[in-house]
């Protein structure tokens, strides 16, 4: 994780994001929880659902990742990681470095890419509605 080891590299990385110009291959899962806990910390009106909505869709149209039923923007996906993200910032000193947190996050059960599975059967996850809105998880409750 030492993309993003300090304050420096994960604000570079959130302006990148802002103005849509960080690479394709750049916007990993660990990249997207750095922009979340940046948001958090740093930009509470993006840290909302539809504030960081917005921002990924720019984010895919610049990609020429097209937002579709079946692709790119994922509102659940996105509103769980989000609270997920907000649970680890909130667990730790407000004054922590954001590299200390978004390390502590992904060392822990968010830290793998299917984490979601956990809570979600596929079928309901990767279905139209869930995409375009929040949808409840149907094997398991949030533990946040």
């Amino acid at each position: 994780m030492t993309e993003f080891s300090s304050d420096e590299a994960i604000e570079r990385l959130a302006a990148s994001v802002l103005d849509t110009s960080l690479p394709y291959a750049e916007w990993s899962h660990a990249a997207h929880f750095a922009m979340a806990l940046w948001c958090i910390r740093h930009r509470a009106d993006l840290a909302e659902p539809d504030g960081l909505r917005e921002v990924i869709l720019r984010l895919n149209d610049a990609h020429g990742t097209a937002n579709t039923d079946s692709s790119g923007y994922h509102h659940t996906i996105t509103i769980a990681s989000l609270a997920a993200a907000r649970a680890v910032h909130d667990a730790h000193d407000g004054g922590e470095p954001l590299p200390t947190v978004l390390a502590a996050l992904l060392s822990g059960p968010y830290g793998k890419s299917d984490w979601i599975l956990e809570y979600w059967t596929p079928d309901r996850l990767f279905s139209v509605e869930a995409r375009r809105g929040w949808v409840a998880p149907d094997k398991a409750p949030l533990p946040f």
